[in-house]
């Protein structure tokens, strides 16, 4: 039996990076949260703590447009486990409990050229038991996905749910990993709850997103969704630059624990540093799951009905295998996207809006108007002749 026991969320205002100097001062902030945040025991054990995305590292090759193979070898060229990764394996350690995270870092046996968005869970032992490669990424995020490198990820790992949706099985219930974007896509949730998932550390969203509600939304309906508790710790302040004075509340604070039925069961009142915590209670959480017949979903799933929707591919598969021009880049990134929506229209899924057909109206209006002006200076000079 697993005895309820306490969860914390760890939400650190993030320091400008720009040199491995600047992780460290991060790493330092979240461990003085969790070394402050701890006495919670005196309630019910703390077997669960998890920090949020970008709480390491921020989102520096975001932010200034780095090229994603220059990241590769520089700020971002670490592993998981790693010299990050064994500061809190000591926490874990320290004060026996499990701890989730996140890295973007490489995987050497891939590639020594990208980086991945890792989601990754730490033992009482201080042992890497789980990593999670993010599966979606927010337009401008540079990371690999195992998608980018489908034939090699498959080949290497096999096309299965612990290639892509891997959950670590431990004593306090089964954990896996749902990364800031991926919360918006339910596939990524519900495949971690058919591969076995009780927990979804679903760490990170930025504003104005966070504030328009579409994050609290999206947590709430993934834990209904798939009987899950959700442990959601979301980025504090973000110090823009090396000489920002203040820090700028980018990614809305507000992280949250929320229970199996959708219900949130604790939340952080400030954007700034700080945590959260709630019980989590995993028995409880078993027998909702082989008791109700309402409000617990996969045992009612017809499976084959919704495989259809699939069938077509409409983001390319393998692109960093053969990048297009200036994949590593936003600009890059935003051409595949323009490139689906494509797709999308002409298969009849998105309608071209009215203001499409008036923009590209406007447009050979324009190169028309540029060829008349360039036919009459072409016709100027040879009347000058």
């Amino acid at each position: 039996m697993i005895e309820p026991y306490t969860a914390l969320c760890i939400q650190n205002t993030n320091f400008c990076v720009r040199t491995y100097k600047d992780i460290q001062k991060n790493l330092d902030l979240i461990c003085e949260v969790i070394d402050h945040s701890h006495y919670t025991r005196i309630e019910y054990p703390v077997r669960l703590m998890a920090i949020p995305e970008a709480g390491i590292q921020s989102f520096v090759d975001s932010q200034m447009d780095w090229e994603h193979k220059e990241v590769a070898k520089g700020l971002f060229n670490t592993t998981v486990p790693g010299p990050e990764t064994e500061v809190l394996s000591k926490k874990a350690k320290e004060y026996g409990t499990y701890i989730c995270g996140q890295l973007r870092a490489l995987e050497p046996e891939i590639s020594d050229e990208l980086y991945f968005n890792i989601g990754f869970v730490i033992d009482p032992k201080g042992e890497i038991i789980m990593k999670h490669h993010k599966l979606q990424v927010f337009a401008p995020e540079r990371s690999c996905v195992p998608h980018d490198i489908w034939d090699t990820w498959v080949e290497k790992y096999g096309a299965n749910l612990d290639a892509f949706y891997p959950v670590a099985r431990t004593e306090i219930g089964n954990i896996g990993a749902c990364i800031c974007m991926e919360t918006s896509y339910p596939e990524t949730s519900r495949g971690l709850a058919v591969n076995g998932a009780e927990i979804i550390y679903a760490p990170t969203y930025i504003e104005p997103y966070y504030s328009r509600g579409w994050h609290e939304l999206q947590l709430r309906a993934r834990a209904l969704d798939n009987s899950c508790y959700v442990v959601a710790p979301n980025s504090g302040d973000w110090f823009m630059t090396p000489e920002s004075k203040v820090p700028t509340a980018i990614h809305g604070g507000s992280s949250m624990i929320i229970d199996y039925q959708g219900q949130v069961l604790t939340r952080t009142t400030t954007h700034g540093t700080s945590y959260c915590s709630a019980i989590i209670d995993i028995e409880a959480l078993r027998y909702w799951r082989e008791t109700t017949m309402f409000g617990s979903w996969l045992k009612d799933l017809r499976t084959e009905q919704y495989k259809i929707i699939y069938e077509e591919p409409i983001f390319p598969k393998n692109l960093w295998l053969d990048p297009p021009p200036g994949y590593g880049k936003t600009a890059g990134r935003m051409a595949v996207l323009r490139k689906s929506i494509e797709t999308l229209q002409k298969r009849g899924t998105y309608v071209p809006s009215l203001y499409a057909e008036l923009r590209k109206e406007k447009k050979e209006k324009e190169e028309k108007e540029k060829k008349g002006a360039k036919a009459e200076t072409v016709a100027a000079g040879e009347a000058e002749k």
